[in-house]
């Protein structure tokens, strides 16, 4: 559960984040969820995204202020999930997940 509130931050901070295949597709859905919260921009919401990330102010002004309003017109897909190839130690399927 860690792991993926830590990629979750990772993605809306940096904008991309090299993983492996499956937790990508795992956190797709988190980052969607919080960017789709961030665009309604009420009180409600921006309380909802700080419990999930209660430790990262940064973050949750980065999501109000920069990414929910680029991504206004658009109603889902706000991800991208690029395939980079196999790691070299286990063949794990590595991607970059990131913003469109």
């Amino acid at each position: 559960m860690a792991l993926y509130k830590n990629l979750t931050v990772s993605v809306l901070r940096y904008e991309k984040v090299k993983t492996t295949e499956a937790k990508a597709k795992e956190i797709r859905g988190r980052v969607e969820r919080m960017i789709t919260l961030a665009k309604r921009g009420d009180l409600a919401a921006r309380r909802q995204v700080i419990s999930e990330f209660p430790n990262e102010p940064l973050v949750v002004n980065k999501l109000f202020d920069e990414i929910a309003p680029k991504y206004a017109d658009r109603t889902s897909g706000y991800t991208r999930i690029v395939r980079l190839g196999q790691r070299m130690g286990d063949a794990a399927e590595i991607v970059q997940i990131e913003l469109v």
